[in-house]
């Protein structure tokens, strides 16, 4: 069987890697990318994302004819597989509009090289219907065959948390489908043989692209729903934890924080989702309601600090602000969508000196991403301090030695010493 599949990854990020090291340790992967950079980097087992296991990585790169990774720039290197697994990111424009770019130009490459009975597996989170509405006649145009009769297309979601080095690709069940009811067989059969958790066929694409989508829209709404309670609650001068912690005393209440919502995913999907039921003719409430308060929360965190400054009589313009992180998540290098960027840009407005300090953050990217120039080492008298991300390293900061004699905290994820705060989410 490792002789007959022949596997290629396009795209090699927090999705891509995972998988491309896993497979490769059962089967004969390329793994590629249109990034030359990056390509070399991991042919030199350095990771920039932090998701790969490198001495997996390494393992699996010094594989034999019969399996093993090699990693690829090189678009001819993928005329040998058979099966195509597509893992490229899906973000969303200006607009909050799907951006399908990146998916279509990958379904674009893999056209040119596809041969007759491949089998082209889709990751990239979607709308339902986009695989066979949208990619599919992509690739029929670039090989000339045709869909379900020459080859074949699945679906299965990514379910990577990036920074998680418990819940791994291996150990998080595996939604899988097909085009065709043999086809579907054959990518579950594919994915059970390197997930552990084991798999869940889902009866079409289609049913696998939407219990994707409603998978990250569903945590979205729940957290602007404790979201929205803290908007709420700073009005009543309360503490939404504190709430939360005594509601939480019923067996049945679900525990949800509140914070900011970014990243590929939960700040991302809903939109997909709202798009098509759009097109259809049905205006969503209930999402899109939600992504409103998610996408203010920045906003309001950013105002809450100058109202608690101007409280203890700090003059606001020209004041020295300290921004703690700037990923989307703890512990995590991952930049994508992070909401921490409206904090910033708020606080901006108002003439205040900011410094922001990440130690997992790659200063380039984000100043490539965000033009904001990390600072290497945390400085002295702050005016107020924003603890917007809650890596572990921010725990081990002496606030006391850092901060001005009126100086405000607020923290955003319920992380550090209460007594220090001045206020929290």
């Amino acid at each position: 069987m490792n002789n007959e599949i022949r596997i290629a990854i396009i795209g090699l990020g927090y999705v891509g890697l995972p998988l491309a090291i896993e497979f490769g340790k059962k089967y004969s992967v390329i793994g590629f990318d249109i990034d030359n950079s990056r390509v070399l980097e991991l042919k030199n087992g350095v990771d920039r994302t932090l998701e790969a296991d490198l001495g997996s990585l390494i393992e699996a790169t010094k594989g034999d004819t019969k399996s093993g990774l090699i990693f690829s720039s090189n678009l001819e290197d993928l005329e040998r597989s058979n099966f195509y697994i597509v893992t490229v990111p899906t973000p969303i424009d200006r607009f909050k509009k799907p951006d399908l770019y990146p998916l279509l130009k990958a379904s674009e490459m893999v056209g040119k090289v596809l041969n007759k009975g491949d089998i082209v597996i889709y990751e990239s989170t979607v709308y339902p219907g986009c695989t066979e509405e949208d990619c599919v006649p992509v690739l029929e145009k670039f090989s000339s065959l045709k869909f379900n009769k020459d080859f074949y297309c699945g679906y299965s979601p990514e379910r990577i948390n990036p920074g998680d080095k418990i819940n791994t690709l291996t150990k998080i069940k595996k939604v899988t489908s097909g085009s065709t009811p043999d086809i579907a067989k054959r990518v579950d059969d594919l994915y059970n043989s390197i997930i552990i958790a084991g798999t869940h066929l889902a009866p079409s694409m289609k049913v696998a692209e939407a219990s994707k989508a409603i998978e990250n829209a569903q945590r979205d709404v729940n957290i602007s729903f404790v979201n929205e309670l803290s908007l709420i609650f700073d009005r009543m001068g309360i503490d939404t934890h504190d709430v939360l912690e005594a509601a939480g005393t019923k067996w049945n209440f679900l525990s949800y924080k509140p914070g900011l919502v970014g990243g590929h995913c939960i700040g991302v999907d809903p939109y997909y989702l709202a798009f098509k039921a759009e097109s259809l003719g049905y205006h969503p409430q209930v999402i899109l309601s939600g992504r409103r308060v998610n996408d203010n929360m920045g906003i309001f965190v950013a105002n809450k600090v100058i109202k608690l400054m101007i409280g203890k009589g700090i003059a606001i313009k020209g004041a020295k602000v300290l921004v703690l992180g700037i990923t989307f998540k703890e512990n995590c290098p991952d930049i994508r969508n992070s909401k921490v960027i409206d904090i910033v840009k708020e606080l901006y407005q108002f003439g205040l000196m900011i410094d922001v300090f990440d130690p997992h953050a790659d200063m380039k990217a984000v100043n490539e991403e965000y033009q904001i120039n990390l600072i290497k080492n945390i400085g002295n008298n702050y005016d107020a301090i924003v603890l917007a991300v809650s890596h572990d390293e921010f725990k081990k900061i002496e606030f006391k030695k850092i901060i001005s004699s009126k100086c405000v905290i607020f923290d955003t994820k319920a992380f550090i010493d209460r007594k220090l705060t001045d206020g929290r989410l």
